[in-house]
């Protein structure tokens, strides 16, 4: 098995990062790994999953690769399971997993079972990982939580109404969250990028990246690696006294 760096924010720390094949969650097993962390990674697509996990293999970091339907409650609660199993325990987790192909239509038009499938995934999901994961990182001492909201839900962009009200439902339950999980000495916040270049923004059209770049107050595209720092800050022992805040991390076209 590789040895991670045993130096870095997040030396020796054993975090779960759902979502992790490609992306967003992807870079952030890049910078979590870089930082000392030993991972698991969870995704719905476990072929692209096993190419990713070797990447980090490959660079010297510990990884392992679970498959994981966030829509699926018994998927989810075999993945905590395992995950601990694997890694000792757990110190972290990044609820990343989400639907978000969910776009490019009105609100009228939007299916019941694509309403459904966002909100099973984007907020039951996370809601179910945090608690499938809760009592490992109780016994952590220094468990934390990093969920992905965003900046959609902070100034309500049209034409993307369920991902929106998913992810405005993720912002307000990491706050819930962090009442009721502060007595286990876990802390949980929020990270709520703008409109980053990835696979799962494909679809977005042009207008609405020069929308943002033109709003920004850096006007340039945002990148995967732009939102990772905030990601590590949050996991980390920098951040033990910060629970329950929701972090706009775009360039400034939102600023909460």
């Amino acid at each position: 098995m590789n040895t991670p760096p045993s130096t870095g924010l997040l030396a020796g720390r054993r975090i779960l990062v759902t979502g992790a094949a490609r992306g967003l969650g992807f870079a952030f097993a890049q910078a979590l790994c870089e930082q000392g962390a030993r991972l698991a990674m969870a995704d719905l697509r476990e072929e692209l999953l096993a190419q990713s996990v070797a990447r980090l293999c490959a660079q010297g970091f510990e990884a392992h690769g679970f498959g994981l339907d966030a829509g699926d409650p018994q998927s989810i609660a075999l993945c905590a399971q395992q995950a601990v199993q694997a890694l000792g325990g757990l110190d972290g987790l990044v609820n990343n997993a989400a639907v978000t192909d969910s776009g490019g239509k009105g609100m009228d038009d939007i299916g019941l079972d694509k309403w459904d499938q966002v909100m099973n995934v984007n907020v039951r999901g996370v809601w179910l990982m945090t608690r499938a994961c809760r009592a490992a990182l109780r016994g952590s001492g220094r468990g934390a939580i990093v969920n992905l909201a965003s900046d959609t839900a902070l100034w309500g962009a049209p034409n993307l109404m369920a991902y929106v009200a998913s992810k405005g439902a993720v912002m307000a339950m990491t706050r819930s969250m962090a009442r009721e999980l502060g007595a286990d000495g876990i802390t949980i916040n929020a990270v709520a990028p703008g409109l980053v270049l990835v696979e799962a923004t494909e679809y977005v059209p042009e207008h609405r990246h020069r929308l943002y770049i033109d709003q920004r107050a850096l006007q340039r595209e945002q990148r995967p690696e732009d939102v990772s720092g905030a990601v590590v800050y949050a996991l980390s022992d920098g951040a033990r006294f910060v629970t329950g805040q929701v972090l706009p991390v775009n360039g400034g076209f939102v600023m909460h």
